[in-house]
C-alpha cells in the first residue's frame, strides 16, 4: 500500500529521460556489495530534480557517494537518495521542503563514480524512522518510475 502511494507520487529525477529506456542495475554486484540503486547516465551539470514531494533530510559527503542528498517522500516512510552530485542547488539545506521537480543538485562524478561517466545514483529505502537516514530496506526505483 505504501509503495502504491510512492509509485503514484514519484517522477523521474532527470528531465527528458523515459524510464522505460533504462535497465535495472539494482541487483548488480559491485565488488563485494550489491548495487541496490539505479544509475541514470546524463551529461555533467544536468539538473537533478526532486522525484517526490517531501523534504531534505541530510546533505552529506561520503567517499563512495560523493556529494549526496537524502530526502523523504511525502509520507516520510521512504528515503530517496541522490549521489555523485557535482554541486547542490543554491540555497538547499537540511529540512528544506521539496516539491516534486524542484532542482536539488547537478549530475556529476563525485565519490567513487568513474570520472568520465557522469550519472545520478538514485536509491530508495523504506524507513522505520527517517531520522535514521542512513538505514532502511532498499527498494528498486525503476519499477516505481515505469508507469
Amino acid at each position: 500500500m505504501e509503495l502504491d502511494v510512492l509509485r503514484a507520487e514519484l517522477a523521474m529525477p532527470l528531465a527528458g529521460i523515459d524510464p522505460r529506456t533504462l535497465h535495472s542495475n539494482f541487483n548488480e554486484r559491485r565488488g563485494i556489495r550489491i548495487h541496490q540503486a539505479l544509475d541514470i547516465l546524463a551529461p555533467r551539470h544536468t539538473p537533478i530534480l526532486s522525484a517526490a514531494r517531501g523534504r531534505v533530510l541530510k546533505l552529506f559527503t561520503s567517499k563512495a557517494g560523493g556529494l549526496m542528498v537524502y530526502a523523504t517522500d511525502s509520507t516520510e516512510r521512504f528515503i530517496l537518495m541522490y549521489a555523485h552530485l557535482d554541486a547542490y542547488a543554491s540555497g538547499l539545506r537540511n529540512d528544506t521542503p521539496l516539491a516534486q521537480g524542484d532542482t536539488i543538485g547537478y549530475v556529476g562524478t563525485t565519490g567513487n563514480a568513474p570520472p568520465n561517466t557522469p550519472h545520478l545514483h538514485f536509491a530508495i529505502a523504506r524507513a522505520n524512522d527517517v531520522r535514521r537516514w542512513w538505514e532502511g530496506a532498499p527498494v528498486d526505483p525503476l519499477p516505481l518510475l515505469v508507469k
